[in-house]
C-alpha cells in the first residue's frame, strides 16, 4: 500500500534515467551509481532526461514498489545538489512539492508562530 511519509529519506539519481528500467534494473542503479542499499526502506528517485517522468523505488515489507508519474505539459524541477554528498537527498515535503509541480527554487516557507507548552 502506498507509504511514503515525512521519516523517510529520499535520495535523486544524479544522471537522468531510461525509463523503460524496472525493478531490477533500478535497483543496479541505486547500488551501483548512488552507493545504496534498495532494500533499506529508504526512497530513490529517478528522473528522465527531459525531466517529463519520475520513478520512485521503494521497499515495502513483501517487496519493491515502483511509482510512476508522466507529466503531459512542463517539467519536473531539480531541487539544489549537495556537493558534499554528492547527491540531491531531499525532504518528503519538497518531494511532495516536486511532484505537484510546485518550484523548490522559489518557495519559502514563511516562519508561523511557535509556542512551547510547559508540562508541570
Amino acid at each position: 500500500m502506498f507509504s511514503l511519509n515525512a521519516s523517510q529519506q529520499f535520495y535523486l539519481c544524479t544522471s537522468s534515467t531510461d525509463m523503460r528500467k524496472g525493478f531490477d534494473s533500478l535497483c543496479g542503479l541505486v547500488s551501483s551509481q548512488m552507493g545504496r542499499d534498495p532494500l533499506c526502506g529508504e526512497v530513490f528517485i529517478f528522473m528522465n532526461k527531459s525531466r517529463t517522468v519520475i520513478k520512485l523505488l521503494h521497499w515495502e515489507r513483501g517487496g519493491l514498489v515502483i511509482y510512476h508519474k508522466r507529466l503531459e505539459k512542463n517539467r519536473f524541477t531539480l531541487p539544489r545538489y549537495d556537493a558534499t554528498r554528492k547527491s540531491y537527498s531531499i525532504s518528503w515535503h519538497d518531494l511532495v512539492l516536486m511532484v505537484e509541480g510546485i518550484s523548490l527554487e522559489k518557495t519559502t516557507r514563511k516562519k508561523r508562530l511557535e509556542i512551547s507548552y510547559k508540562t508541570a
